[in-house]
């Protein structure tokens, strides 16, 4: 019974540690989540569908169809690749260097930079290797799109509340009183 008691104490000691380390780097696992998962799920599509294929989950409201994007956002900017991949080159540059602020600012402010942060640059690394953003979630009403769509539309929900609800604008530099 020793030995059992031992072992649980070890495995909560491990889960705990675990908690510790999310919770410590929990931006570092909110990127490296949205970025793998991401990029997971655009493999599996990719080598189990051709471009254009599309399989119904839901049929007429949800199907995944392999889509490959050219564009930005719903298909705007087509074809303009290296203004695209400047641009995101610059996203993530800037976000790098202002990190250290947003680290030190509101909570949800952080988690929504880091959100899109995560989607540029997943979607930035399909621009580098294809010229093309893989898109697979169609719900028939609206373009298709992918994980890192998801984590940019979340991170910019998560930065609007925060400038609207959140963040003390009497704390900003010259904020008129």
């Amino acid at each position: 019974m020793k030995n059992v008691a031992d072992f649980l104490k070890k495995i909560l000691l491990v889960i705990e540690l675990i908690f510790a380390i999310i919770y410590i780097n929990q931006d570092k696992v909110l990127f490296f989540g949205v970025v793998a998962g991401d990029q997971i799920t655009k493999a599996i599509v990719m080598r189990s569908m051709v471009p254009g294929e599309s399989i119904p989950i839901v049929q007429d409201i949800f199907h995944l169809t392999y889509v490959l994007n050219p564009g930005a956002a719903f298909g705007i900017l087509s074809n303009q690749r290296m203004f695209l991949l400047v641009t995101g080159a610059a996203l993530i540059l800037a976000t790098v260097y202002f990190y250290p602020l947003l680290k030190k600012s509101d909570t949800f402010l952080r988690f929504g930079a880091t959100a899109i942060l995560s989607g540029a640059v997943a979607n930035l690394i399909d621009r580098v290797q294809t010229g093309y953003v893989v898109d697979f979630f169609d719900f028939r009403i609206w373009p298709v799109f992918n994980i890192a769509d998801i984590a940019i539309v979340i991170g910019m929900g998560f930065m609007i509340y925060a400038i609207i609800f959140r963040l003390d604008t009497s704390k900003v530099e010259g904020a008129e009183q």
